[in-house]
């Protein structure tokens, strides 16, 4: 191990043993999209775990500590010509964070989920024990158990994952549809043949859709530049075929928060100089959206107008024959566009994450993040429950970063209750951290 990261590890083990319970992590970013409601916890600081270990692209793995944004990782992997197996798409996600959670992206189809490109984790549990978690050791139950944990059994101090050869520029191609139905069967036709690098799918409206499918090259004639002055998302409907750098590519999303940045005014192209290149960017979008739900100015402008305002922020999982359902569904009931759509591709032994469980052969991941204004008065998180029932009723799971309201036995139904049961009493008896209940419907 690391002698740096070996005297961390001792020092955090300590603080958290003198801590007492309960406890939270103290750290500088966050990728939860849901306001905390719960009691103040004691605070264990983590900000220092932020160093890429080792890059080996000859064997194909990446090692780095847990609060590496993947902005680091993806620069010390192109150094050497690979990247992470699968890249969240924004630069401030970390890479324990995407463990613990649930992280995908474009190449989803061919390697799956952040957490099953993963061989090793080294995880920070209650009583102050550092485990290191394998898929055959003695802590295989934690290893299995911690994707989607948020967490609540521990923190992930070390990762050891996957990591996968690129060559220097992405072409993207651009394959526009009419119909959801058609866009599912060619999508479903380049997951299978599988000679695409990376697979997703835009939505504007029902009947204006768009496969995206990028394959790396040698060689570029040309490279687009989304980091500024052009937006990406616009550019799937302006060009049938594009370069970018492998770099810009992984990026595409980050500039404008897919097209989020829209309600920051980030899209107005004088507003768009004075924010500048550099503060372009997901780490300034999430900061003025901390700063307005702490103000509360977007809800008192709402009022003054008469709307009442419903916040949905969701990716779900739906299994692929069902997607079109789903679709007809949300273009009738949600109707936000643009909708983001990414395969999600078969994974040997993918069904023993018992926190997440995904079955299915294939899914269709469905991204959609705005907030959606009624004059009409509802209950409480009413949209989002609509789109919470019709997940299940696909037999589809939905991600937990955002605003959930599952009743609690529904909730432990999907989210592997027993299982997770288990893991908490072997792992914090005592409760030092949230229960995952708690902590993602309750917001405690």
């Amino acid at each position: 191990m690391n002698a740096a990261h070996a005297a961390k590890c001792e020092a955090l083990a300590r603080s958290l043993r003198a801590a007492g319970v309960p406890v939270r992590l103290q750290k500088d970013t966050s990728n939860l999209f849901r306001d905390r409601a719960g009691a103040a916890r004691r605070r264990l600081d983590v900000r220092a775990f932020s160093e890429v270990l080792g890059v080996d692209a000859q064997a194909g793995w990446l090692e780095a500590e847990g609060m590496v944004s993947y902005e680091r990782l993806v620069e010390a992997c192109l150094a050497r010509s690979v990247m992470p197996a699968v890249v969240p798409q924004l630069k401030t996600i970390t890479l324990g964070g995407a463990v613990a959670g649930v992280g995908i992206e474009a190449s989803s189809h061919r390697y799956g989920l952040v957490h099953e490109t993963v061989s090793e984790l080294e995880v920070l549990v209650a009583d102050g024990s550092i485990l290191s978690c394998t898929p055959d050791n003695a802590h295989a139950d934690l290893f299995f158990g911690f994707p989607n944990s948020y967490g609540t059994l521990g923190y992930a101090l070390r990762v050891k994952a996957q990591a996968v050869p690129v060559l220097p520029y992405v072409r993207l191609e651009h394959v526009a549809f009419t119909d959801a139905g058609a866009l599912f069967d060619a999508l479903e036709r380049s997951c299978r043949a599988g000679d695409a690098d990376f697979i997703d799918a835009t939505a504007f409206s029902p009947e204006r859709l768009y496969l995206s499918l990028g394959r790396f090259v040698p060689r570029a004639p040309f490279t687009s530049d989304y980091g500024y002055e052009h937006i990406y998302y616009r550019s799937i409907a302006e060009k049938r075929e594009d370069w970018l750098t492998t770099r810009d590519f992984l990026w595409r999303w980050d500039t404008d928060w897919f097209w989020c940045s829209k309600s920051l005014g980030a899209q107005q192209p004088w507003l768009r100089r004075l924010y500048g290149r550099r503060r372009l960017g997901s780490k300034t979008y999430a900061r003025l959206m901390r700063w307005n739900s702490r103000l509360g100015l977007t809800r008192a402008f709402d009022r003054l107008r008469g709307l009442h305002a419903e916040s949905v922020i969701q990716d779900v999982d739906i299994p692929l024959p069902r997607a079109a359902e789903f679709f007809s569904f949300y273009a009738r009931a949600i109707g936000i566009w643009p909708l983001w759509i990414c395969p999600l591709g078969p994974r040997p032994g993918a069904g023993r994450f018992c926190l997440y469980p995904t079955s299915a052969p294939w899914y269709l991941n469905f991204g959609f993040w705005d907030v959606l204004r009624t004059h009409e008065r509802h209950e409480a998180g009413h949209f989002n429950r609509r789109v919470e029932r019709k997940v299940l009723e696909l037999g589809g799971i939905k991600s937990l970063y955002s605003d959930s309201y599952f009743p609690q036995e529904e909730f432990w139904r999907c989210y592997g209750g027993d299982a997770y049961r288990r893991l908490k009493r072997k792992y914090d008896p005592q409760g030092a951290f949230p229960d995952l209940y708690a902590k993602c419907v309750l917001r405690q």
